[in-house]
Protein backbone atom coordinates (compact mmCIF):
# COMPACT_ATOMS: atom_id res chain seq x y z
CA UNK A 1 0.00 0.00 0.00
CA UNK A 2 1.34 3.35 -0.81
CA UNK A 3 2.21 5.57 2.10
CA UNK A 4 -0.03 8.32 0.28
CA UNK A 5 -3.01 6.30 0.73
CA UNK A 6 -2.32 4.99 4.20
CA UNK A 7 -5.16 6.33 6.52
CA UNK A 8 -4.80 7.19 10.42
CA UNK A 9 -8.01 5.96 12.11
CA UNK A 10 -9.51 9.14 14.03
CA UNK A 11 -7.87 10.15 17.14
CA UNK A 12 -10.06 9.27 20.07
CA UNK A 13 -12.10 11.54 22.50
CA UNK A 14 -13.06 11.24 25.96
CA UNK A 15 -16.44 8.97 25.77
CA UNK A 16 -15.24 6.83 23.05
CA UNK A 17 -15.58 3.38 23.07
CA UNK A 18 -12.56 0.48 23.08
CA UNK A 19 -12.83 -3.03 22.55
CA UNK A 20 -10.22 -4.93 25.06
CA UNK A 21 -9.67 -8.53 22.74
CA UNK A 22 -7.52 -11.58 22.96
CA UNK A 23 -6.80 -12.68 19.20
CA UNK A 24 -3.47 -14.54 20.56
CA UNK A 25 -2.94 -16.36 23.49
CA UNK A 26 -5.07 -16.35 26.72
CA UNK A 27 -4.55 -13.96 29.39
CA UNK A 28 -4.87 -13.53 33.12
CA UNK A 29 -8.71 -11.32 34.04
CA UNK A 30 -6.79 -9.23 36.39
CA UNK A 31 -4.18 -7.78 33.46
CA UNK A 32 -7.71 -7.16 31.48
CA UNK A 33 -9.56 -6.07 34.23
CA UNK A 34 -6.29 -3.47 34.79
CA UNK A 35 -5.99 -2.21 31.23
CA UNK A 36 -9.77 -1.29 31.31
CA UNK A 37 -9.26 0.60 34.34
CA UNK A 38 -6.67 2.48 33.10
CA UNK A 39 -7.96 3.43 29.85
CA UNK A 40 -11.53 3.91 31.61
CA UNK A 41 -9.07 6.57 33.84
CA UNK A 42 -8.07 8.17 30.28
CA UNK A 43 -12.60 8.97 30.25
CA UNK A 44 -12.89 6.03 27.58
CA UNK A 45 -15.37 3.49 27.54
CA UNK A 46 -14.59 0.01 27.65
CA UNK A 47 -16.29 -2.92 26.90
CA UNK A 48 -14.46 -6.80 26.96
CA UNK A 49 -14.92 -8.94 23.84
CA UNK A 50 -17.36 -12.24 24.27
CA UNK A 51 -14.29 -14.78 24.45
CA UNK A 52 -11.43 -11.67 25.76
CA UNK A 53 -10.67 -14.54 29.03
CA UNK A 54 -11.51 -17.72 26.97
CA UNK A 55 -8.67 -20.82 26.76
CA UNK A 56 -8.18 -23.38 24.50
CA UNK A 57 -4.90 -25.43 25.37
CA UNK A 58 -2.39 -22.08 25.14
CA UNK A 59 -4.89 -19.56 23.10
CA UNK A 60 -7.82 -16.85 23.95
CA UNK A 61 -10.56 -19.64 23.10
CA UNK A 62 -10.56 -21.41 19.47
CA UNK A 63 -9.81 -19.86 16.10
CA UNK A 64 -13.69 -19.45 15.38
CA UNK A 65 -14.09 -17.69 18.76
CA UNK A 66 -11.51 -15.75 18.36
CA UNK A 67 -11.67 -14.82 14.93
CA UNK A 68 -15.09 -13.61 15.99
CA UNK A 69 -14.49 -11.09 18.46
CA UNK A 70 -12.02 -9.45 15.68
CA UNK A 71 -14.34 -9.34 13.23
CA UNK A 72 -16.94 -7.84 15.09
CA UNK A 73 -14.67 -5.43 16.51
CA UNK A 74 -13.64 -4.14 13.28
CA UNK A 75 -17.56 -3.63 11.94
CA UNK A 76 -18.70 -2.01 15.30
CA UNK A 77 -19.09 1.53 13.67
CA UNK A 78 -19.28 2.30 17.58
CA UNK A 79 -15.33 1.41 18.65
CA UNK A 80 -12.85 3.54 18.12
CA UNK A 81 -9.96 1.77 19.53
CA UNK A 82 -9.10 -2.28 18.94
CA UNK A 83 -6.66 -2.90 22.17
CA UNK A 84 -5.42 -6.39 22.06
CA UNK A 85 -4.87 -7.86 25.68
CA UNK A 86 -1.25 -9.64 24.92
CA UNK A 87 0.85 -11.30 22.36
CA UNK A 88 2.21 -15.16 22.80
CA UNK A 89 0.95 -17.11 19.48
CA UNK A 90 -2.07 -17.57 17.60
CA UNK A 91 -2.79 -13.67 15.58
CA UNK A 92 -1.59 -15.68 12.22
CA UNK A 93 -4.49 -18.52 12.25
CA UNK A 94 -6.99 -14.72 11.68
CA UNK A 95 -4.98 -13.95 8.50
CA UNK A 96 -6.40 -13.97 5.63
CA UNK A 97 -9.91 -14.26 7.08
CA UNK A 98 -11.22 -10.90 7.94
CA UNK A 99 -13.39 -8.61 6.22
CA UNK A 100 -12.85 -5.16 6.42
CA UNK A 101 -16.11 -3.90 4.33
CA UNK A 102 -17.40 -2.59 7.13
CA UNK A 103 -14.33 -1.31 9.16
CA UNK A 104 -13.61 0.89 5.82
CA UNK A 105 -16.55 3.00 6.67
CA UNK A 106 -15.50 3.20 10.56
CA UNK A 107 -11.90 2.85 10.81
CA UNK A 108 -10.24 2.10 14.30
CA UNK A 109 -6.96 2.33 16.01
CA UNK A 110 -5.65 -1.66 16.23
CA UNK A 111 -3.33 -1.69 19.74
CA UNK A 112 -0.52 -4.36 20.66
CA UNK A 113 2.77 -5.30 19.77
CA UNK A 114 5.00 -9.04 19.51
CA UNK A 115 2.12 -11.44 17.86
CA UNK A 116 0.21 -8.44 17.06
CA UNK A 117 2.44 -8.01 14.51
CA UNK A 118 0.58 -9.97 11.97
CA UNK A 119 -2.40 -8.28 12.72
CA UNK A 120 -0.06 -4.88 11.82
CA UNK A 121 0.70 -5.93 8.75
CA UNK A 122 -2.89 -6.97 7.69
CA UNK A 123 -3.97 -3.30 8.92
CA UNK A 124 -1.01 -2.18 6.39
CA UNK A 125 -2.30 -4.12 3.54
CA UNK A 126 -5.20 -2.64 3.85
CA UNK A 127 -3.87 0.83 3.98
CA UNK A 128 -4.53 1.40 7.59
CA UNK A 129 -1.97 2.67 10.07
CA UNK A 130 -1.73 0.99 13.75
CA UNK A 131 -0.09 1.19 16.62
CA UNK A 132 3.01 -1.09 18.01
CA UNK A 133 2.44 -0.20 21.60
CA UNK A 134 2.15 -1.59 25.19
CA UNK A 135 -0.75 -4.11 26.36
CA UNK A 136 -2.55 -4.81 28.81
CA UNK A 137 0.03 -6.24 31.73
CA UNK A 138 2.38 -3.33 31.09
CA UNK A 139 -0.81 -0.88 31.49
CA UNK A 140 -1.83 -3.12 35.18
CA UNK A 141 1.13 -2.74 36.64
CA UNK A 142 3.41 -0.06 35.59
CA UNK A 143 2.60 3.51 37.48
CA UNK A 144 -0.11 6.10 35.86
CA UNK A 145 3.49 8.42 35.12
CA UNK A 146 4.76 6.03 32.78
CA UNK A 147 6.31 7.08 29.88
CA UNK A 148 4.90 4.56 27.67
CA UNK A 149 1.86 4.34 28.82
CA UNK A 150 1.40 8.57 28.64
CA UNK A 151 2.65 8.58 25.34
CA UNK A 152 0.31 6.17 23.98
CA UNK A 153 -2.43 8.09 25.83
CA UNK A 154 -1.16 11.33 23.97
CA UNK A 155 -0.83 9.60 20.28
CA UNK A 156 -4.89 8.03 20.27
CA UNK A 157 -5.71 11.72 21.59
CA UNK A 158 -3.75 13.29 18.75
CA UNK A 159 -2.25 15.35 21.26
CA UNK A 160 1.10 16.65 20.14
CA UNK A 161 4.55 13.85 20.73
CA UNK A 162 7.59 15.04 21.28
CA UNK A 163 10.32 13.45 18.93
CA UNK A 164 11.74 10.31 20.04
CA UNK A 165 15.71 10.78 21.48
CA UNK A 166 17.92 7.94 21.85
CA UNK A 167 21.37 7.84 23.25
CA UNK A 168 24.37 7.35 20.64
CA UNK A 169 25.60 3.95 20.06
CA UNK A 170 28.75 2.69 18.93
CA UNK A 171 27.85 0.87 15.80
CA UNK A 172 25.31 3.49 14.81
CA UNK A 173 25.45 4.63 11.20
CA UNK A 174 24.85 8.28 10.81
CA UNK A 175 22.37 9.35 8.41
CA UNK A 176 18.92 11.12 7.93
CA UNK A 177 15.93 9.59 5.85
CA UNK A 178 12.28 9.52 5.23
CA UNK A 179 9.80 6.85 5.02
CA UNK A 180 7.25 4.78 6.28
CA UNK A 181 7.58 3.13 9.44
CA UNK A 182 6.89 -0.92 9.12
CA UNK A 183 7.91 -4.11 11.25
CA UNK A 184 7.39 -4.51 14.71
CA UNK A 185 8.46 -8.95 15.98
CA UNK A 186 10.99 -9.72 13.61
CA UNK A 187 10.28 -13.47 13.68
CA UNK A 188 6.57 -12.78 13.40
CA UNK A 189 7.33 -10.55 10.44
CA UNK A 190 9.37 -13.22 8.85
CA UNK A 191 6.51 -15.67 9.20
CA UNK A 192 4.54 -13.46 6.66
CA UNK A 193 7.60 -13.50 4.56
CA UNK A 194 6.45 -14.40 0.47
CA UNK A 195 2.93 -13.73 1.55
CA UNK A 196 0.21 -10.98 0.36
CA UNK A 197 0.68 -9.81 4.07
CA UNK A 198 4.39 -9.34 3.44
CA UNK A 199 5.51 -5.60 4.05
CA UNK A 200 7.18 -4.03 0.62
CA UNK A 201 10.70 -2.80 1.15
CA UNK A 202 10.92 0.16 -0.96
CA UNK A 203 10.75 3.44 1.20
CA UNK A 204 10.60 1.55 4.32
CA UNK A 205 12.25 2.11 7.79
CA UNK A 206 12.25 -0.90 9.14
CA UNK A 207 12.26 -1.15 13.04
CA UNK A 208 12.25 -4.95 14.64
CA UNK A 209 12.56 -6.38 18.05
CA UNK A 210 11.90 -10.15 19.28
CA UNK A 211 12.17 -12.38 22.75
CA UNK A 212 13.08 -15.30 23.28
CA UNK A 213 15.15 -16.06 19.84
CA UNK A 214 18.65 -17.54 19.64
CA UNK A 215 21.15 -15.33 18.06
CA UNK A 216 21.69 -17.31 15.17
CA UNK A 217 18.08 -17.90 14.77
CA UNK A 218 18.21 -13.78 14.61
CA UNK A 219 20.66 -13.80 12.18
CA UNK A 220 18.95 -16.48 9.98
CA UNK A 221 15.70 -14.15 9.47
CA UNK A 222 17.96 -11.10 8.92
CA UNK A 223 19.95 -13.18 5.99
CA UNK A 224 16.30 -14.10 4.48
CA UNK A 225 15.60 -10.51 3.90
CA UNK A 226 19.34 -9.67 2.91
CA UNK A 227 18.83 -12.57 0.15
CA UNK A 228 15.77 -11.43 -0.85
CA UNK A 229 17.01 -8.03 -1.36
CA UNK A 230 15.07 -6.67 1.09
CA UNK A 231 17.95 -5.06 3.30
CA UNK A 232 19.37 -3.39 0.40
CA UNK A 233 15.86 -1.28 -0.11
CA UNK A 234 15.30 0.14 2.72
CA UNK A 235 15.09 3.75 3.58
CA UNK A 236 16.70 3.15 7.15
CA UNK A 237 16.47 0.60 9.97
CA UNK A 238 15.56 1.10 13.57
CA UNK A 239 17.05 -2.05 16.45
CA UNK A 240 15.29 -2.37 18.91
CA UNK A 241 15.82 -4.50 22.29
CA UNK A 242 16.00 -8.85 21.67
CA UNK A 243 15.47 -9.98 25.04
CA UNK A 244 15.09 -13.54 27.02
CA UNK A 245 17.91 -15.28 25.07
CA UNK A 246 21.37 -16.86 26.00
CA UNK A 247 23.99 -15.35 24.31
CA UNK A 248 26.53 -18.37 23.84
CA UNK A 249 28.78 -16.50 21.21
CA UNK A 250 27.51 -19.05 18.80
CA UNK A 251 27.96 -16.28 15.82
CA UNK A 252 31.59 -15.40 17.59
CA UNK A 253 30.13 -11.78 18.17
CA UNK A 254 27.20 -10.28 20.21
CA UNK A 255 23.98 -10.16 18.25
CA UNK A 256 23.77 -6.24 17.48
CA UNK A 257 27.58 -7.00 16.14
CA UNK A 258 26.34 -9.32 13.84
CA UNK A 259 23.06 -7.35 12.76
CA UNK A 260 25.72 -4.44 11.65
CA UNK A 261 27.53 -6.90 9.60
CA UNK A 262 24.28 -7.87 7.55
CA UNK A 263 23.47 -4.26 6.67
CA UNK A 264 27.54 -2.71 6.86
CA UNK A 265 27.48 -2.54 2.88
CA UNK A 266 24.09 0.09 2.67
CA UNK A 267 24.17 3.73 2.96
CA UNK A 268 20.94 4.44 5.22
CA UNK A 269 21.04 4.92 8.88
CA UNK A 270 21.27 2.21 11.57
CA UNK A 271 20.20 3.06 14.87
CA UNK A 272 20.70 0.45 17.27
CA UNK A 273 19.03 0.00 21.30
CA UNK A 274 15.92 1.64 20.28
CA UNK A 275 13.31 1.32 23.20
CA UNK A 276 11.27 -0.88 21.46
CA UNK A 277 10.16 -4.54 22.67
CA UNK A 278 9.48 -6.89 25.48
CA UNK A 279 11.19 -4.17 28.08
CA UNK A 280 9.40 -1.55 30.17
CA UNK A 281 10.29 1.58 27.81
CA UNK A 282 7.90 0.30 25.14
CA UNK A 283 7.94 3.04 23.10
CA UNK A 284 4.38 3.06 21.19
CA UNK A 285 5.14 3.70 17.21
CA UNK A 286 2.64 4.52 14.48
CA UNK A 287 3.26 1.39 12.10
CA UNK A 288 2.27 2.34 8.75
CA UNK A 289 2.71 6.05 9.69
CA UNK A 290 5.60 8.41 8.09
CA UNK A 291 8.33 9.38 10.30
CA UNK A 292 12.09 10.93 10.01
CA UNK A 293 14.39 9.13 11.50
CA UNK A 294 17.80 10.85 12.05
CA UNK A 295 21.20 9.50 13.69
CA UNK A 296 23.96 11.47 14.53
CA UNK A 297 26.90 11.62 17.13
CA UNK A 298 24.75 13.37 20.07
CA UNK A 299 22.61 9.99 19.58
CA UNK A 300 18.93 9.01 17.58
CA UNK A 301 15.90 11.75 17.04
CA UNK A 302 13.03 10.00 15.82
CA UNK A 303 9.86 12.28 14.68
CA UNK A 304 6.68 10.67 13.84
CA UNK A 305 3.96 12.54 11.69
CA UNK A 306 0.53 12.28 13.63
CA UNK A 307 -1.61 14.56 11.45
CA UNK A 308 -0.76 14.46 7.63
CA UNK A 309 -2.44 11.29 6.63
CA UNK A 310 -5.09 11.72 9.27
CA UNK A 311 -7.68 13.08 6.25
CA UNK A 312 -10.97 11.45 8.27
CA UNK A 313 -10.28 12.75 11.72
CA UNK A 314 -12.66 14.69 13.40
Amino acid sequence: MNSEQLIYPPFVERGDQVIILSPSSKIDKSFVDGAKKRLQSWGLNVCKAPHVLSASGTYAGGIAQRLGDLQRALDDDKAKVIFCSRGGYGAVHLVGKLDFTRFRQHPKWLIGFSDITALHQVMQREGFASLHAPMARHLTVEPEDDVATETLRKLLFGESVSPYRVAPHKLNRKGSAGGTLRGGNLAVSYGLRGTPWDFPAEGTILCIEDVGERPHAIERMLYNLKLGGVLERLSGLIVGQFTEYEERKQLGKELYGAIADLVKEYDYPVCFNFPMGHVKENMPLILGGEVELTVGRQGVTLTMTTSASSAINR
